[in-house]
């Protein structure tokens, strides 16, 4: 976890790709956790420390994590997710060329609790969720593609899925095509950014995540910043 942004009603961290931003049925630790000891310990505060958590980034994904430090921000920032008013952008990494250069995505999810995944359609079809993301294709490299994406709905897996509809899944996600794992156990899905108006004082935050320490990710990173 690495803090990129915080003040008195809002800390924004970085995710690893092996960290839960809640606690689950693991019982490791969840990065809730985490942020409340880091606000404990640099502010020595006495009994406990709030801290609310606004939406959440699946394990094997890293990126951009919102927490509230307020009652207040955290049912502002619920109202804004849940109204759309936050703009995400992520990173994916895929083996396969996307069919276009860039392209508005519509399916109709169905989530399988047994193996918690999700089933993209493109009809809709009795219990299922219409999800849409945009992305565009910002970089190639001699075997991976790099897309950006912009999420319309915030369904389950909903980037992971989409994207293996098109022939196009995630580097390392086994669950949703991917030839072979990463080493590490992640997939190749980064939160990038998050642009948001402070809940409080009201001024526009945009905050980016660095990518992960990871060799494709980094020549990726700095391939961009030239462009």
């Amino acid at each position: 976890m690495t803090v990129l942004y915080e003040d008195n009603h809002i800390i924004v961290v970085n995710k690893a790709p092996s960290e839960i931003v809640q606690g689950d049925k693991t019982g490791d630790k969840p990065l809730s956790e985490m942020v409340k000891e880091y606000l404990k310990e640099k502010y020595n505060k006495p009994g406990n420390v709030f801290c609310g958590v606004t939406h959440r980034l699946d394990r094997p994904t890293s990126g951009v994590v919102v927490f509230a430090r307020t009652s207040k921000a955290l049912s502002r920032l619920n109202d804004m997710f849940r109204d759309g008013e936050v703009d995400k952008t992520y990173w994916a990494v895929v083996k396969n060329k996307p069919p276009k250069m860039e392209d508005t995505l519509i399916h109709y999810l169905i989530k399988n609790e047994q193996n918690n995944k999700s089933t993209a359609h493109d009809r809709e079809k009795p219990h299922t969720k219409k999800a849409v993301l945009h992305y565009r294709l910002i970089h190639a490299s001699q075997n991976y593609f790099l897309l950006e994406i912009a999420l319309e709905t915030g369904r389950h897996h909903q980037i992971r899925c989409q994207l293996a509809k098109i022939g196009c899944p995630i580097k390392g996600d086994l669950k949703y095509g991917a030839e072979r794992s990463n080493p590490d156990g992640s997939i190749s899905l980064h939160a990038r950014s998050i642009t948001f108006i402070h809940p409080v004082s009201g001024e526009q935050i945009k905050v980016i995540a660095p990518v992960p320490d990871e060799k494709l990710w980094t020549a990726f990173e700095e391939a961009v910043s030239r462009d």
